[in-house]
């Protein structure tokens, strides 16, 4: 039972960050209208030419690392920041349970997957 968790975790996480990583590039899914601090928030992001396409690609590359099951334990270690920041960004800059749990759903799913591949993890806590 755990396995079909795990696997089914590691698809549903890759699915995530692939497909949003590919919309930054290829703009297919329409995003909604923003607040004032949320607009500034990211057009201080956007100032850095780089950081986008770097963390859109990111996303892009692991989240297709976690759908072919390959590489999945540095994939979820370069996931995780970018995890913590949605969480953390809704949870400030959008506050309110509806915007809140898709990023739940996403930290809950990479600590499944993290949870599977522990052994490959144990030596960086030791």
């Amino acid at each position: 039972m755990m396995k079909y968790l795990e696997v089914g975790a590691r698809i549903l996480l890759g699915l995530i960050y692939f497909v949003f990583g590919l919309n930054g590039f290829l703009n297919f899914i329409p995003v909604p209208p923003m607040p004032e601090d949320v607009m500034k928030f990211m057009g201080g992001m956007m100032a850095a030419p780089y950081f986008f396409p770097l963390l859109k690609g990111s996303e892009v590359v692991c989240g297709l690392l976690l759908l072919v099951n390959r590489q999945v334990p540095i994939a979820l270690i370069v996931l995780a920041p970018i995890s913590l920041q949605i969480f953390l960004f809704h949870w400030v800059m959008t506050p309110g349970i509806q915007n809140s749990v898709m990023p739940i759903f996403i930290i809950v799913c990479g600590i499944i997957v993290a949870r599977a591949h522990w052994k490959k993890f144990r030596p960086l806590f030791s």
